[in-house]
C-alpha cells in the first residue's frame, strides 16, 4: 500500500518549500514540490491533514501557518491560516489538537510561542509567549539561551528543551492557552538537549544531547512532573573524534527500539529498551549522505526515511520489528535541503 511522506525544507537554495514523497512497495518514488513558501523548516500533519509549519513571509516575517494541500498541484495548495512576527523564525512545532493549540520552540528568539488554533484546528491567534533567560552552557553555541523543542508529556503538560541553558522545562498548560512553569531538569553543562521522546508507558523519556551526542534516559513522575536520571550513554563510539551534532530521536511504538541520528559520523543509531527502561546500543548504519537531520517510520513501522540536509538526499530502510535493526533498501534520492520528515 501507497504511503506519504511530507518533507519540511530551508529553501536557501534550489529548494521551493514542502515537498511530498510516496512509499510504494518499499520503493520511494520521486519527490514533488507540494506547497510553494520559504523556509518551512519544521511542520506537523494534523488529523484533518492540515499542515502545521513554520514559515517565512515575503517582508521578511517569521512565524507559523497552517496549509491545506490540493492533490500534487502547489499552485493550489490553500493556506489557511497564518501568524507572522518581525523575530527570528521557530525551530520546532509541537501540536495539540484536542485543546487546539499549537506551540512554537523559537531557537534564536530563546521563547515559546503558544497559538489557539479554534474549534476546527484551522485558525491561529497567540495566547501566550513564554521568554527563557537565565545562565548559557559554556559551548560556542551556547551563546544564549536556545528554545529547540516544545511539545506534550503523556499526560497532556508542555515539555521544552533549551540547547543554550542545558534545560528541560515542564509547563502546564491552563484554560486559556498560557503556560505556567512547575518543573526544570538541569543537564550537565555542554549537553545541548535538543529533542525528547517518551516511551509509550508514559513513565519514562529519552533526552538527546546535540552538542554532547549522548541520550539520557530518565525517569518521568507525573505527580510531581519531575525527570530523574536513570542512564546516560553516547550516540556515537568512543573512537570517533571528529565533530558530530545529534539530530533527531524516534521510539518505536512498542517502546522496543530508540533510534537517533548523527551529523558528522552519519549515522542512524539504534537501541534496545531493556526491561528496567535503560538502552543497549546494537547498531550504527550509515545514513548514506551528509547531515541526517531528521528521519521517521513509515506508519507500519517497517520502514524507516532519513533525510540528509547537506548532501540534499532521502534514505530509505527497512526496519525489523523482531530486532529494531535497520537494512538499506534506497539512496540517493534527490531531494532539495531535507529537514524534516512527517507521516501525511
Amino acid at each position: 500500500m501507497a504511503e506519504d511522506f511530507i518533507i519540511g525544507t530551508y529553501t536557501n537554495k534550489d529548494s521551493q518549500g514542502i515537498y511530498r514523497v510516496t512509499l510504494n512497495d518499499g520503493k520511494l518514488e520521486r519527490p514533488r514540490l507540494a506547497v510553494k513558501l520559504q523556509k518551512p523548516s519544521y511542520l506537523q500533519v494534523g488529523t484533518n491533514h492540515l499542515i502545521y509549519t513554520i514559515k517565512k513571509g515575503p517582508d521578511g516575517q517569521k512565524g507559523v501557518a497552517i496549509y491545506k494541500l490540493a492533490g500534487d498541484d502547489p499552485e493550489r495548495a490553500e493556506l489557511v491560516a497564518e501568524q507572522l512576527f518581525a523575530s527570528p523564525s521557530p525551530a520546532y512545532i509541537g501540536l495539540d489538537e484536542q485543546r487546539h493549540l499549537l506551540f512554537a520552540a523559537n531557537y534564536h528568539g530563546s521563547r515559546v510561542d503558544v497559538f489557539d488554533l479554534g474549534p476546527d484546528n484551522d485558525r491561529l491567534g497567540r495566547t501566550d509567549l513564554v521568554a527563557h533567560t537565565g545562565e548559557t552552557g559554556p559551548a560556542p553555541e551556547q551563546d544564549i539561551p536556545h528554545v529547540h523543542y516544545a511539545d506534550l508529556t503523556p499526560d497532556g503538560r508542555l515539555v521544552t528543551c533549551d540547547l543554550g541553558q542545558d534545560l528541560v522545562t515542564v509547563y502546564d498548560i491552563l484554560s486559556d492557552g498560557k503556560l505556567a512553569e512547575v518543573s526544570r531538569y538541569q543537564e550537565e553543562p555542554g549537553f545541548g538537549p535538543r529533542h525528547l521522546a517518551f516511551h509509550p508507558n508514559g513513565q519514562y523519556a529519552y533526552i538527546l544531547g546535540e552538542l554532547s551526542s549522548e541520550l539520557d534516559v530518565v525517569k518521568y513522575d507525573s505527580t510531581t512532573d519531575r525527570f530523574t536520571r536513570i542512564q546516560k550513554v553516547k550516540t556515537i563510539p568512543a573512537s570517533w573524534t571528529a565533530h558530530n551534532g545529534a539530530g533527531a530521536i524516534r521510539i518505536s511504538r512498542d517502546g522496543k527500539f530508540i533510534y537517533t541520528s548523527n551529523r558528522g559520523e552519519n549515522t542512524i543509531a539504534v537501541f534496545t529498551v531493556n526491561p528496567d527502561f535503560t538502552v543497549d546500543h546494537i547498531q550504527s548504519i550509515s545514513s548514506e549522505g551528509d547531515f541526517p537531520r531528521d528521519f521517521n517510520f513509515s506508519h507500519d513501522e517497517k520502514y524507516l526515511l532519513a533525510a540528509n540536509q547537506n548532501s540534499e538526499n532521502l534514505t530509505l530502510y527497512q526496519r525489523s520489528p523482531e530486532t529494531g535493526k535497520l537494512t538499506l533498501l534506497q539512496k540517493n534520492v534527490s531531494c532539495p535541503e531535507p529537514i524534516c520528515v512527517q507521516r501525511y
